[in-house]
């Protein structure tokens, strides 16, 4: 577990950024804050013009870093999903049952999102609230199919597919497991969107959980 815990880090791929915002002060104030500032008015109103002037830098010095807000947000959603993957290697590398550890894997993925001290610049809670309401503009654009071949997603579908295998360790010739994992991911997202606004459309509120909804859902499924 030690050895395993070593080699684990958040990293984005570098083909995302033009300078790893992790290697300076400056670039952590950038992560941070554009956090703060797309949480508060929306990615759709966010410049980087916007943000120089909240962490009192110039807007060309941010330019160093990312060469577009676009890029920006692919560092955000591909920067969580890496600190997803961490946290669900962790959580279920000691459990050997297969169901119990689907069962733990599930929760992990869609659960709301608690702070991680480990990483004091970046505040998950709020990068998680980003991920629920902002993340498909990462993807759902014309450039989609080159940034995939570049490999801007490849943590996004190592999440899956490491979902993938704990479906197939259950039921290994469930035929439809890429589909069901990715659905459990985006799912988990998109009821816990729901919940925040428009709560008549599920049933993810009053106690019952997305967690307890999918979990419900997948043993049904691997019947």
């Amino acid at each position: 577990m030690k050895n395993l815990l070593s080699v684990l880090k958040i990293a984005v791929p570098d083909k995302i950024y033009l300078k790893d915002p992790e290697t300076s002060d400056l670039g952590k104030r950038i992560i941070e804050h554009s956090i703060l500032l797309i949480h508060e008015i929306g990615f759709d109103n966010f410049t980087f013009k916007k943000l120089g002037f909240k962490i009192g830098s110039n807007e060309s010095s941010i330019y160093r870093y990312f060469e577009s807000k676009h890029k920006l947000l692919l560092y955000l959603s591909s920067w969580y999903w890496a600190w997803l993957e961490y946290q669900l290697v962790i959580e279920t590398f000691s459990i050997s049952e297969s169901k119990a550890k689907l069962e733990k894997a599930i929760e992990v993925v869609t659960k709301t999102i608690a702070i991680d001290s480990d990483f004091s610049h970046i505040n998950e809670v709020i990068l998680y609230k980003i991920i629920v309401n902002e993340s498909s503009k990462s993807f759902l654009t014309k450039e989609v199919d080159t940034e995939n071949k570049e490999g801007y997603f490849e943590i996004y579908k190592r999440l899956i597919t490491r979902l993938k295998e704990m479906i197939l360790a259950i039921k290994p010739e469930y035929l439809f497991a890429l589909s069901l994992a990715s659905s459990i991911l985006e799912g988990g997202l998109h009821q816990n969107f729901l919940n925040e606004h428009f709560p008549s459309i599920t049933n993810c509120k009053d106690g019952k959980t997305t967690t307890e909804f999918f979990i419900h859902l997948v043993e049904n499924t691997l019947k």
